[in-house]
């Protein structure tokens, strides 16, 4: 690999951030892709999974159900796609440059990168609202400042301080590197899980008990009823981690060989965001009995505590959870992805930068602001986008390229991968054919379009986004890329 990366070195494709990571330097083992699933599952949001799903009428097994089978589903193009950063050492933005082009790679990786930024927001807007809070019990005044911010923005001046400071924190850490997003995720492994136990102690306590938490049944009516939730809900779950089943070979890259990533990744997603969701319903449910409302959001829950101390304890927990799993997910692909654009100019730390930028700019307390918008417009939108890449970019490597790749080529310009002036049209064909139809049901869902404006089974596709652009993307992939085999050149053998 050190001699591959040699030669490749002088092209304009090529940078030290995207170049092949040879094969010494791989140190990543099966406990490091645990410890990452644990850290980044253990998480606000995913909390956040499950108390939704009660407050849109689930019981707690149908909710626990839910979140399983999604992260079971996911798990298999996480792997699929983690497979060719662990062969190859490459990053996400590279490997996408073998299926849309060497310069259409950069359409699926800033889709990527804005998917990002929104999470990057959203978490960050959490983990400052926490240090408000925390804050808020120590100097009451915070509460109570000035309006500064137009009625339109619905922020208030406190939180807007802390999330702020928030978010120059997590740019201090993009500032230190990689190597502190490593000790980061190591620590939060140990620490978060002994916290969450904690909170499901006080939630079976304080609710007396699991009998009385967990006998609330479903709110659904009808069989119909439940399966019309369930559909887009499911989708919505897989939507959660779509992201990370396309830049998972960001990570992958590090791998010792492929047993690690695939053990590790394996063994911790499904399990750690079962677990923790399990929490997050517990506590969601207790909260009801407690305080006589369901409170979906724990910054929330863990402010009316009213211990200073505790308060206190729990919220610096949640900060620090947060921004280590701000920084894994929402920090290294984005920035890898906007490097993507200009690999000589833009570095891991610029590109981080960016992700903060654009962060800032999207309102994330808005798009968390009720648990309909955080499943339905939220999650369920941007997998109608993910789908599609994920599709395509599996169907080319394992379908058309019999898992192999040129590494070499993917840095030049001029190339086996640059197709039309850099473009696979045949890519980009395929990734509309797998968005337009879930756009109908995405626009009846923010309201734009009415129901009755088009079929009812058109609007419903919506339901499934990430499996219909999936599937249609992948497979008219597939067939066009079949039926004009002189769009690429590639020897196929390993």
């Amino acid at each position: 690999m050190p001699d591959s990366n040699e030669r490749i070195k002088n092209n304009s494709l090529y940078s030290e951030d995207l170049a092949p990571i040879a094969q010494d330097d791989r140190t990543w083992g099966t406990w490091n892709y645990a410890a990452l699933w644990i850290s980044m599952s253990l998480c606000i949001p995913t909390y956040m999974l499950a108390s939704s799903l009660i407050d849109g009428g689930m019981n707690w097994w149908q909710a626990i159900l839910t979140i399983f089978i999604g992260n079971s589903v996911v798990l298999i193009p996480m792997l699929l796609n983690g497979k060719v950063g662990a062969k190859y050492g490459i990053p996400f933005p590279v490997f996408a440059r073998a299926s849309f082009g060497v310069y259409g790679a950069n359409i699926p990786a800033l889709l990527r990168a804005i998917v990002a930024c929104g999470w990057f927001g959203i978490q960050t807007w959490i983990g400052g609202y926490a240090i408000f809070l925390m804050l808020k019990i120590w100097i009451p005044a915070l509460a109570t400042l000035p309006q500064i911010f137009p009625t339109s923005f619905s922020l208030e001046t406190g939180p807007a301080i802390t999330f702020f400071l928030f978010w120059l924190i997590n740019m201090f850490v993009v500032y230190l590197g990689v190597d502190s997003i490593k000790k980061l995720l190591v620590f939060k492994a140990f620490f978060l899980p002994i916290a969450a136990l904690a909170l499901l102690c006080w939630a079976i306590n304080a609710g007396n008990g699991l009998g009385a938490i967990l006998s609330s049944p479903s709110k659904f009516k009808s069989n119909v009823e439940f399966w019309t939730y369930f559909f887009p809900a499911l989708t919505g779950m897989v939507g959660f981690w779509a992201t990370l089943s396309l830049n998972i070979p960001d990570f992958t890259r590090y791998a010792k060989h492929q047993r690690a990533h695939v053990m590790g990744q394996a063994i911790a997603l499904p399990a750690s965001m079962t677990l923790f969701a399990f929490i997050g319903v517990v506590v969601t449910s207790a909260s009801l009995i407690i305080y006589g409302e369901t409170i979906w959001d724990p910054v929330v829950l863990a402010g009316k505590f009213e211990n200073k101390i505790l308060v206190t304890i729990a919220m610096l927990a949640i900060a620090l959870s947060t921004l280590a799993t701000n920084i894994a997910a929402n920090i290294v692909s984005p920035a890898n992805d906007f490097a993507n654009l200009a690999p000589s100019k833009i570095n891991f730390k610029i590109g981080g930068y960016i992700t903060g930028v654009i962060g800032l700019l999207i309102f994330p307390w808005k798009l968390i602001a009720d648990p309909s918008g955080y499943i339905f417009t939220w999650l369920i939108a941007y997998s109608s986008l993910l789908g599609p890449i994920g599709g395509i970019m599996i169907a080319d490597y394992y379908f058309i390229r019999k898992q192999h790749l040129n590494v070499d080529e993917l840095y030049k310009i001029k190339g086996e991968y640059s197709f039309t002036n850099g473009f696979n049209k045949f890519a980009l064909i395929a990734l509309l054919a797998g968005i337009l139809p879930n756009v109908p049901g995405f626009l009846i869902q923010i309201k734009i379009l009415e129901k009755e404006a088009v079929w009812n089974w058109v609007g419903q596709l919506y339901n499934y986004a990430w499996f219909v652009g999936f599937f249609v993307s992948g497979i008219t992939y597939i067939i066009m890329m079949k039926k004009f085999p002189k769009t690429f050149e590639t020897n196929n053998k390993d």
